[in-house]
This record gives C-alpha cells, sequence and structure tokens, in this order.
C-alpha cells in the first residue's frame, strides 16, 4: 500500500487513481456481468472488480462486504442442509445452468443446443 500512498500524496495522483482504479475495475466488473450470460467463472470476476473498486471507493468496500456476507451464510445455511435437500439445491442449481447456457447460445449464436443434441442422438 506504499505505493497507493506516495500516489495520493497529490492531488493529481489522488485523480488518476480514482480515475484508473475506477474505470479497471468497470471493465473487470463488466467481463465478469458477460460471463454471466456466457459460460465462465462470471461471479468471481464480478467480485474482483468490486474488490478492485474498494481500494477507492468505500461504496464498492460495503458492497463487497455485504456480498461476502451473504455468499458466507448461504454457504453455511446449504453447508447445514441433509444430503437430499443439497442433492435438490445442487439439480436445480444445474438446470438453472443449463438453461442459461441454452438460451445465451440461442440469442446470440441462433444455434438451438437442445436441437443440435436430438440431430445427434438421431444419427445413432
Amino acid at each position: 500500500m506504499r505505493v497507493l500512498d506516495r500516489i495520493r500524496s497529490n492531488s493529481t495522483g489522488r485523480v488518476a487513481l480514482k480515475i484508473g482504479i475506477g474505470i479497471l475495475g468497470g471493465i473487470v466488473v463488466a467481463v465478469g456481468l458477460l460471463l454471466l450470460v456466457f459460460p465462465g467463472p462470471g461471479w468471481p470476476i464480478i467480485f474482483a472488480g468490486l474488490a478492485i473498486w474498494a481500494i477507492e471507493f468505500a461504496w464498492a468496500k460495503h458492497l463487497l462486504t455485504y456480498a461476502k456476507r451473504h455468499v458466507t451464510n448461504w454457504t453455511h445455511w446449504v453447508g447445514r442442509q441433509t444430503l437430499l435437500v443439497r442433492g435438490v439445491i445442487a439439480v436445480l442449481s444445474m438446470i438453472f445452468l443449463t438453461a442459461l447456457v441454452w438460451a445465451s447460445v440461442k440469442l446470440s449464436f441462433d444455434v438451438d443446443l437442445l436441437q443440435v443434441c436430438l440431430d445427434i442422438v438421431d444419427k445413432w
């Protein structure tokens, strides 16, 4: 953090740092949002963008703390559930992710993955 403190020591550096952190965090969050609708690690990338913003912006630090708390609470809640409930959560999550991938490929590339799979099965 010494480097950041030296940059913040003058007004030009402070403004440049805020702008740079704002742009970099914005790009990372935008990529994460894009990866929510395409296969990829969207949420971890969004959290990384929030962490970048949290270097300079108090609202981002509060939002990141809020998100961490809720993700931790969710993880602990799921961990306390029976194997059956965890299995149902896993199956529902897979159905949701499958539907999300299907919809994103259909809307982005106009390719119906279900029809492609049915065509492959018909060839056997």
